[in-house]
């Protein structure tokens, strides 16, 4: 690889390293490693399944250590929505001389229905102007829902009037991430070209539910970091290049806001997707897993920050060595070396201090139904160490029949409802990105200007970047999973407030 004194420039500009991109570089080359999934996690193998004494044990727990830890709700929110209307597309280009399918039909036929369509020309809708309203929809003469994040477009109606799925978030924040104060605290990350969008939006609303609500929100932004970008290559796996001459590079997906995420002041920090909300009528489920998995997590981090407050203090008998090995093995999923319960107790201690002194999270997992995407696993490591992690399916070779299977075999997928602890037993803040698997990275191919570009994604951010944390999986109710993937979506009962 040779870079120019200009190319130097750039990239100290973005705050990236020559190191940096040399590894990645090399990732074209030699690729990213395969997940080496040994087991799917079921209920009692990685998976908790909570009985109704626990979800009442923990909804209290929660409750009564509301006062203590900062409590945030992350919710990644820069993803725009045009996926969400790829069959309009598809019909708008084809148009007049196709007809509309199903979807587009269906669509259509039940735009009243929708809480976007008080925002339609109304004789369009009486007459069924296909092409009128998809445009309407989509142009930026229209509502330009093609070029806006999810989070702001209408997402339910009610009769006081619908709301955006940012709304929405607000409103779950106040149920289960505020503080004794009555303050909740709100993170959305974004695209640069919407903030105003968005503190427009919230300052238009922010004092309506915060009266009906009892609570002050305090709502803040971060934007991916130009550091988080990664190099785009070329069919030599040379640096791709613009036509100015410049290195190419290109978001490094959701797994660079890992970096954001470091950035939060938080004790317990909430993280679910901006598309993943129901109404208020169907809010219940979400508010008590919510606390649930909150309370989980507390419990667990009072038990492991008090075994690490003590062994720092080298106050530990072999006792409590005995006890939190076993709390590691059964509570935690967390398999033990080889010849552990033999060494000596300086030896264990140390091994279980070094385990322990981690982030933490809890995810939820719903009953898999058939949706795309990635779920909970037994994974190998290089060394052949067992460890739970969330798996999307293009980390897995699924020419491999054996690999195959384990990935069909799964009875949960990860509907993305996380719970973290990022701070050490002394209340500092972990730096997140040590806990990277940066092996476990993606690649794509795409085209620029007609050449082959080689396109490189960083580990996930509830995958690889979260490889190395403690995780806990626990299941949850299907009903707390109601994502909008397509418009369509929510024509779907879960999201009609009737």
């Amino acid at each position: 690889m040779v870079l120019d004194n200009r190319d130097l420039i750039q990239c100290k500009e973005k705050g990236i390293s020559v190191e940096t991109i040399e590894r990645q570089l090399n990732n074209f080359v030699n690729g990213f490693p395969w997940a080496d999934l040994s087991k799917p996690a079921t209920v009692g193998d990685g998976i908790f399944s909570f009985t109704a004494d626990e979800i009442a044990h923990f909804e209290k727990v929660f409750d009564r250590k509301i006062a203590d830890p900062r409590i945030v709700k992350f919710v990644p929110s820069s993803g725009a929505a045009s996926r969400m209307f790829k069959h309009l597309f598809e019909f708008r280009e084809k148009y007049p001389g196709a007809a509309a399918g199903p979807e587009v039909e269906y669509l259509i036929n039940h735009i009243r229905k929708i809480a976007f369509h008080r925002l339609l020309d109304e004789s369009l809708i009486r007459k069924s102007d296909y092409a009128g309203l998809i445009d309407a929809i989509l142009s930026e003469n229209g509502l330009n829902y093609a070029n806006l994040p999810k989070g702001l477009l209408l997402f339910h109606d009610y009769p006081e009037g619908p709301r955006t799925a940012a709304e929405e978030h607000l409103v779950e924040a106040a149920h289960y991430a505020r503080d004794a104060n009555g303050t909740a605290r709100i993170h959305f990350t974004i695209s640069p070209e919407h903030k105003s969008r968005f503190t427009d939006l919230f300052g238009k609303v922010r004092k309506i539910y915060e009266n009906r609500y009892g609570v002050a929100f305090e709502i803040s932004f971060s934007e991916q970091k130009p550091s988080t970008d990664t190099i785009a290559a070329d069919a030599e796996n040379r640096p791709f290049r613009n036509p100015d001459g410049s290195l190419h590079f290109r978001p490094g997906g959701h797994g660079a806001l890992i970096s954001n995420l470091n950035d939060i002041d938080g004790d317990i920090i909430f993280v679910k997707n901006i598309d993943n909300i129901v109404p208020d009528r169907l809010k219940h489920d979400t508010y008590l897993y919510k606390k649930v998995l909150g309370g989980c997590l507390l419990e667990m981090k009072q038990k492991v920050h008090g075994y690490l407050k003590k062994a720092a203090e080298g106050d530990v008998s072999e006792k409590e060595i005995a006890e939190m090995a076993l709390y590691m093995e059964e509570r935690l999923f967390i398999h033990l070396p080889a010849g552990f319960h033999e060494s000596a107790a300086a030896a264990k201690q140390s091994l279980l201090t070094t385990m322990l002194n981690r982030p933490m999270r809890v995810c939820g997992m719903v009953r898999n139904q058939g949706e795309p995407g990635g779920g909970p696993f037994w994974v190998k490591g290089n060394k052949g160490h067992e460890s739970l992690q969330i798996i999307e399916s293009s980390q897995v070779n699924l020419q491999d029949p054996q690999q195959k299977a384990v990935m069909e075999a799964s009875t949960h997928f990860n509907p993305v409802d996380l719970v973290c602890c990022i701070k050490d037993f002394e209340g500092r803040t972990f730096d997140l990105t040590e806990f990277v698997d940066p092996s476990t990275g993606f690649i794509s191919i795409k085209s620029s200007g007609g050449k082959v570009l080689k396109a490189q994604e960083l580990p996930g951010l509830w995958n690889g970047a979260m490889a190395r944390w403690i995780t806990v999986f626990a299941e949850v109710p299907v009903s707390t999973f109601n994502p909008v993937k397509t418009v369509n979506d929510l024509l779907r009962a879960e999201h009609r407030n009737e």
